[in-house]
């Protein structure tokens, strides 16, 4: 018997929405199963099993996909797949990350979480310079939104005001409303310390 493919999807989102990751995953891989080519349902198993797994981020993901999907649902999909596929395998690499030296992760190619990244600031490090030291050749893996503003606000204190700009508009894209990001934002255009 053939599922309707909408009112599934719009169950498992639902589930999604409410926390209720395992009911989620199990109606995105009803959809999947019927529709094997729905790139939605796709995409929801993926994002349903890292929420599953506790891995951080999955909920934001899920929202910047729904805000996405409102624009253009081909575009969202596209994107959505792109971004997963990016992510695929990270954990494993962040894993191997943790056992090595803090001073090694910035040799570490794909990535330093931000808190480590900090942690060498909070050290007595420069930021400008440990961050023009790996910029070309390490990622800053960030997890938390405190985080993202902090690593913005340092970004705009240290001189990086276009590369601060570039993440602000995709940050401001999906969350238009964001107080913190606008003040960033105030704070880019005047060139002036942000008040917490």
């Amino acid at each position: 018997m053939a599922i309707s493919k909408y009112k599934t999807l719009s169950q498992a989102k639902e589930s999604f929405s409410k926390s209720d990751y395992k009911n989620a995953l199990e109606k995105f891989a009803i959809v999947l199963q019927n529709y094997p080519n729905s790139q939605e349902a796709y995409n929801g198993v993926i994002l349903a099993e890292m929420a599953l797994s506790g891995e951080g981020g999955a909920e934001a993901l899920f929202d910047y996909y729904e805000i996405l999907r409102e624009e253009n649902k081909e575009e969202a999909d596209i994107i959505m797949s792109q971004i997963l596929k990016n992510m695929d395998g990270s954990i494993e690499k962040l894993q191997e990350v943790f056992a090595e030296p803090l001073r090694n992760r910035l040799e570490f190619e794909d990535g330093i979480l931000y808190k480590d990244f900090k942690s060498i600031i909070d050290g007595g490090e420069s930021f400008k310079e440990t961050f023009e030291n790996i910029m070309f050749s390490t990622r800053v893996i960030i997890t938390q939104k405190e985080d993202f503003i902090d690593f913005l606000d340092n970004l705009i204190e240290n001189g990086f005001s276009e590369m601060a700009l570039t993440y602000l508009e995709s940050a401001l894209g999906a969350f238009p409303a964001d107080k913190m990001l606008r003040k960033l934002l105030k704070k880019l255009a005047k060139g002036k310390k942000v008040e917490n």
